[in-house]
């Protein structure tokens, strides 16, 4: 093969390892949220959330081909926006039984 030829194989697997480091990156926050929401005591969502996410990311089957981690990364950013919802779900309704009444100007 020619220069030029590794040059893009090279450049491929570049932005594969770029978008793998993503995807673990996500995984790995996606977990700590987990905890910390645990360690407070708020609920984390659905379990089948968090696990699902984690095991569509190691899972061979996908929507997309492995080598693209574009749908893992989707996957996990929707499983941590759903953490973070149900947290501030929570901290609302705490704050209405503290209160008594819901937010009045």
């Amino acid at each position: 093969m020619d220069s030029w030829t590794w040059g893009v194989i090279v450049a491929i697997a570049l932005v594969a390892a770029a978008v793998l480091g993503v995807a673990v990156w996500l995984l790995l926050r996606l977990v700590r949220t987990r905890r910390e929401l645990r360690r407070a005591g708020l609920p984390t969502g659905p379990k089948w959330v968090f696990w699902g996410a984690v095991l569509y990311l190691v899972l061979p089957t996908d929507l997309v081909p492995d080598p693209v981690y574009l749908d893992d990364i989707g996957v996990l950013l929707l499983a941590l926006k759903s953490m973070r919802t149900g947290r501030q779900d929570s901290l609302a309704a705490e704050r209405q039984e503290g209160t008594g009444t819901a937010l009045r100007g």
